[in-house]
Parts: structure tokens; sequence; C-alpha cells
């Protein structure tokens, strides 16, 4: 391997240590030595790839943020073009994809508060990324839209994550079907009179 690769492959296999770990113990609980020995590489290789402990979560998340977005999309790409049909299709791919592996879930949810201002921007970032995709699946259908979408959408936003870190956290964790079913009523309210 070149040294460029070996690199890459450092990073890469400090991303899945880390994917494992932030999401339990978690990620004040992880110590960049844990994150080496779990991942096979030396504390020194450590800091030739990422700052500290903080751009690895960074790394981390907006990764399962990105592998999310892309989920999403298409299934909305993919649902006929009414606003009931694309609300479902959003919805149901986002928990599905969400808790298909708990790890992303701890991590995308709760972790990620955990973690406090470090990871704040990151956070607020992808906020607005799903607030786009909201606003331009509604936004190029033939319905009357609230005056106020962007806000409306970050507020549904804030009703999915909720829902998801009780998910999470619950001892007795309600299962997906109703997570799934909750959301939308909450979506179908929100955009019809």
């Amino acid at each position: 391997m070149t040294a460029e690769e070996r690199l890459a492959d450092r990073r890469e296999r400090l991303i899945l240590a880390a994917y494992a770990l932030f999401a339990s113990p978690g990620f004040h609980a992880t110590t960049i030595e844990r994150l080496c020995a779990t991942a096979r590489i030396s504390n020194r290789a450590f800091y030739e790839c990422f700052s500290g402990r903080e751009a690895l979560m960074r790394a981390v998340y907006d990764r399962c943020v990105e592998e999310t977005l892309q989920s999403i999309t298409k299934a909305i790409d993919q649902a006929p073009p009414n606003l009931d049909a694309r609300i479902v299709a959003g919805i149901t791919e986002y928990v599905r994809f969400v808790t298909a592996d708990e790890r992303r879930a701890r991590i995308m949810h709760l972790e990620v508060r955990r973690a406090g201002d470090v990871l704040s921007g990151a956070r607020q970032r992808a906020v607005m990324e799903f607030t786009k995709i909201i606003e331009t699946s509604v936004g190029d259908l033939p319905v009357q839209l609230p005056s106020e979408l962007h806000l409306l959408a970050i507020a549904l936003i804030g009703a999915i994550t909720e829902l998801l870190i009780e998910w999470v956290v619950s001892e007795d964790p309600p299962s997906t079907e109703v997570i799934i079913k909750s959301a939308v009523h909450v979506f179908r309210r929100s955009f019809t009179r």
C-alpha cells in the first residue's frame, strides 16, 4: 500500500471502531487508547488521521447523516408525486434506515447530543439538510403549503428526533411501526387543514 492508502485504511478502521464504541459505551466513555486498540493502530497513527475524539465523532456522525439522507432521498424520489405518498415514504425510510442498526440511531439521536458543543455545528447542518428534503419534497406539489414551511419542517424534524430518542433509551421501546405511524400522523396533520 502507498502511504496515502495506509492513511485511508487507518482512518476507515478508526471510523468503524468509533461507530461501535461511540454507540456503546458512548462518546464520553470511549478513550483514544480504546479506539486505537479496537482499530489496531497506534496512538500516533490516530493523530495522523484525526485531531481528536471530537473530529472522529464528527466524521462518524457526518457519515451516518449522509447515508441516511441518500436513503430518504431515494425513497421519496420513488414515491408517487403526491403529498401523502411522499410523507409516508420519507418517514418510513428514515425510521427503517436509522433503526436498522441501533448504533446509527444512538449516534445520530443520543450521542451527538451527549457530545455537546463540539458537535452542535454538525448537528445544525444535519437539521438543515433534513429540512431541505422536507421543503423540496412538498414544495413542487400542487398543494397549499403553510406560510412558514421552513419553521414547520424544523419542528417536524424535532418531533421525529424525539420519537427516535424514545426508541433508543426506553427500557420497553415502541415498535418502529408505532414510531412510523405516530410520525406520519404528525406530518399529515401539519400539512392538512
